[in-house]
C-alpha cells in the first residue's frame, strides 16, 4: 500500500468525542506539572477498544504538534508506538506511517524506538499456550495476514531511511537485538529471517552483516543436530508414522524446481517435515536461505549476473568468517554450494578460492585441512563440476604433493607425523577422494587418454613417500582409492595397507608433559563437509545437483568392514557413513595439533595458480 500524496502538515484533524484536552493543551499543562490530562490521554491509547477513528484522530493530532515531543515525552511516544496500527484499516495505516515519518524527521532521539517497533513486528504475534499448569508464550502461527502485515513494516521501514539516511548504521543492532531464541517455533525463526534477508534488499549496504548475522544463527543449530543423531531420529520417527498427515507446511519463499514449476504438494501419506525439532528448524531456514538466493540471482528465469557476482563475494566472506572455523557443520555450507551451480565460473571461483587457503602456509593449521576437505568434497559431489575443472583442480593439488615431497627428500628424518605435515595429509585425502567419486568421468569417452592422464599423475610417488599419506587418510577413503588403483595399475597399495596396520606408530607425549596418552580423534575425520543432505523440504533444491556415491560394480574392495560399509546389499548412499577411525589406526596428535603450527621452511606451499580461464 502506497502512501497518497497529500499535505500531511495541514490537514486538520477529524471531530470526535472524547475526554480531556487535545494533546497540544495536554503537553501544555503537563510541562506546568498537571499530569492529570497526560497520564488520560496515555491511558485512552491504551484501550484495547480503541477505534480506528479515534486512532487517526489522535495521530493527525500528534503530527501538527510533533516538534514537542521531545524526550521528556517518551513515556508517550512510547504508548503510541505500540498503537496496533498494522491489524486496523488502510486509513489508520496511512496516517501512522505520516506520523512515523514526521517524527523520525523533527526527533531523531526516536528514531531507535521507531525502528525496534517495526522489527518486533518481524515475527507473528503472542498468544499463550497452556502446557498443564505452565503458561507457553510463542507465535500465533495461523495469523493469515502475515504477507500485509509484513509489507508494511518494510514500506514503513523504507520511509523511515528515506527520511533519515543514517538509518541502517541504527538498524543493524537491533536487528541481531530482536532475533528470536533457538528455542522459539520453526514458523517464528522463519518469519524473523525471511524479514531480515528482505531488509537486505531495501538497505543492501547491511547485507554481508545480515548474512553474516543469518548464517551464524544458523550454523548454532547445524551443529546442535549431528548426521548421526538426525537420522538416528528420522527411522524412530518413520517407524511410527500414521499413513497420512494432516496438513502442509510452507515456506515464505517460494520454492520451486529447477525449471521454475512449483513444487507439488506432498503425496498422501507423505511427511514433509523433520521429525528432529532442531532439524526442522533448519530445514526451515535452509528453505528462506535458498530461496533469497534464488531470488536475488534470477529475474524472470535470467541469471542476474552482477548481481549473483555481488551476492557471491559477500557469501565467501561470510564463509571465510564464519563456515569455514565451525567444526562439524553439516548443512549451512550448501548455500554456497548452491550459489555455484547457477554459474561454472562461480564453482571455479569458489575452487580457487579454496586452493589459495589450503596453499598458504600464512593460515592456520585447521583452515589449511578444512579448505583441503572442502575441495575434495566439492569435487566429488557437484554435478554441475564438468570433468574439466576436475582435472583442472587435480593439476593444481598433484604438482603440490610432489613439490612438498621433493622439500621433505632432503631431510633425513622425514617421518608420517600428521602434525608437522597437515595440510599435506589433507591434500592427499582430497585427491583421493576426488578420485574415488570422478576416475569413471575422467576415463569416459577416451579410455587410453584418461588412463593416461591418471598416470601421468604419479600418484604411487606420493603413496610411497616417506610421508606415508595412506596411514593418515580414513582408511574408507583408503580401501577404494586402493580397489580403484589396482584395477587400473595405478598404484598398487595394499603392501602397504598390510604393513600400516601391522605399524604401531609412537604416540605423541602431552605438551605439558605427564605419561603418553592415546589419541582418539584424526584431524581428518569429519572433513567432508558436502555429505549427504538430510534436511527434507530445502534438500529437493540441492538433490539434483548432488552426486550420491554409487560403488563401482568392477572395483572389489577386500571386505565391507575395510571400506566403512555395513553390508553389500544395504543401500548406503555413502561409503563414509558412520566412519570413525579407530584409535589404535591414528597418528597421535598434540592438544595443539588444531592451532596454526609454525612453518618449518619445507612446508611452505608453491605460489598460486590461477586456473581460471573464463570470467563468471
Amino acid at each position: 500500500m502506497e502512501i497518497e500524496n497529500r499535505d500531511f502538515m495541514n490537514t486538520p484533524p477529524m471531530k470526535i468525542v472524547r475526554f480531556g484536552g487535545n494533546v497540544v493543551d495536554t503537553l501544555t499543562k503537563f510541562k506546568q506539572g498537571d499530569t492529570r490530562d497526560y497520564e488520560l490521554l496515555k491511558h485512552q491509547l491504551t484501550d484495547p477498544d480503541i477505534k480506528d477513528a479515534q486512532i487517526i484522530n489522535w495521530l493527525q493530532e500528534f503530527r501538527n504538534c510533533v516538534t514537542q515531543l521531545t524526550k521528556d515525552h517518551e513515556q508517550l511516544v512510547s504508548v503510541v508506538l505500540r498503537l496496533p496500527w498494522l491489524k486496523r484499516s488502510p486509513s489508520v495505516v496511512e496516517e501512522y506511517l505520516a506520523f512515523l515519518s514526521n517524527l523520525v524527521s523533527a526527533q531523531t532521539v526516536y528514531l531507535r524506538s521507531c525502528l525496534k517497533m517495526i522489527v518486533s513486528n518481524f515475527t507473528p504475534g503472542r498468544i499463550i499456550v497452556q502446557e498443564g499448569d505452565v503458561n507457553i508464550s510463542d507465535s500465533d502461527d495461523d495469523d493469515e495476514n502475515f504477507p500485509r502485515t509484513f509489507d508494511l513494516c518494510h514500506q514503513g521501514l523504507q520511509m523511515i531511511g528515506r527520511y533519515v539516511p543514517s538509518t541502517s548504521r541504527f538498524l543493524m543492532p537491533i536487528l541481531c537485538e530482536k532475533f528470536p531464541f533457538m528455542h522459539k517455533s520453526a514458523r517464528t525463526l522463519e518469519c524473523y529471517v525471511h524479514n531480515v534477508l528482505r531488509v537486505s534488499i531495501s538497505f543492501p549496504v547491511l547485507r554481508r552483516e545480515i548474512l553474516e548475522l543469518v548464517v551464524g544463527k544458523m550454523l548454532k543449530l547445524d551443529v546442535s543436530a549431528p548426521h548421526r543423531e538426525i537420522e538416528e531420529v528420522e527411522e524412530s520417527a518413520a517407524a511410527q508414522r500414521l499413513a497420512s498427515d494432516g496438513g502442509q507446511d510452507e515456506c515464505l519463499f517460494d520454492m520451486e524446481d529447477e525449471e521454475g514449476t512449483p513444487k507439488a504438494p506432498p503425496a498422501a501419506g507423505e511427511h514433509c517435515g523433520m521429525a528432529h525439532p532442531v532439524a526442522e528448524q533448519l530445514d526451515m531456514l535452509m528453505c528462506v536461505l535458498l530461496a533469497y538466493v534464488k531470488d536475488v540471482c534470477h529475474e524472470n528465469g535470467t541469471l542476474l549476473l552482477e548481481n549473483t557476482k555481488a551476492l557471491y563475494r559477500d557469501l565467501v566472506s561470510v564463509f571465510d568468517k564464519l563456515i569455514l572455523p565451525t567444526h562439524a557443520s553439516c548443512h549451512v555450507q550448501f548455500v554456497l554450494f548452491y550459489l555455484c551451480s547457477f554459474r561454472l565460473g562461480l564453482a571455479e571461483a569458489f575452487l580457487e578460492h579454496l586452493w589459495k587457503l589450503l596453499q598458504n602456509p600464512s593460515q592456520a593449521a585447521v583452515l589449511r585441512y578444512t579448505a583441503a576437505g572442502y575441495i575434495g568434497s566439492f569435487l566429488a559431489r557437484a554435478k554441475f563440476v564438468p570433468v574439466i575443472t576436475v582435472k583442472a583442480c587435480l593439476d593444481l593439488l598433484v604438482p603440490w604433493l610432489h613439490q612438498y615431497i621433493d622439500n621433505q627428500d632432503a631431510n633425513s628424518a622425514t617421518f608420517c607425523d600428521i602434525t608437522l605435515h597437515g595440510p599435506f595429509y589433507a591434500a592427499c585425502q582430497a585427491v583421493f577422494y576426488t578420485l574415488v567419486f570422478r576416475h569413471q568421468a575422467i576415463l569416459e569417452g577416451n579410455m587410453r587418454k584418461g588412463l593416461s592422464y591418471l598416470q601421468g599423475l604419479n600418484l604411487e610417488r606420493v603413496v610411497m613417500s616417506q610421508l606415508n599419506p595412506l596411514k593418515v587418510c580414513l582408511p574408507p577413503i583408503t580401501s577404494m582409492f586402493a580397489a580403484i588403483t589396482r584395477k587400473y595399475q595405478l598404484v598398487f597399495c595394499y603392501t602397504i595397507i598390510e604393513r600400516n596396520n601391522r605399524l604401531v606408530l609412537p604416540v605423541v607425549r602431552s605438551g605439558q608433559g605427564g605419561d603418553a596418552q592415546p589419541a582418539n580423534t584424526n584431524p581428518l575425520d569429519s572433513f567432508f563437509p558436502f555429505d549427504p543432505y538430510l534436511l527434507k523440504r530445502s534438500g529437493k533444491l540441492i538433490e539434483p545437483l548432488y552426486q550420491v556415491w554409487k560403488e563401482p560394480s568392477d572395483c572389489e574392495v577386500d571386505s565391507p568392514k575395510k571400506a566403512g560399509r555395513k553390508d553389500p546389499t544395504e543401500e548406503e548412499d555413502d561409503f563414509l557413513h558412520g566412519e570413525t577411525p579407530q584409535a589404535d589406526a591414528m597418528v597421535g596428535i598434540t592438544p595443539g595439533s588444531y592451532e596454526s603450527q609454525p612453518q618449518s621452511p619445507s612446508s611452505v606451499g608453491s605460489p598460486p595458480v590461477t586456473f581460471l580461464h573464463r570470467p563468471f
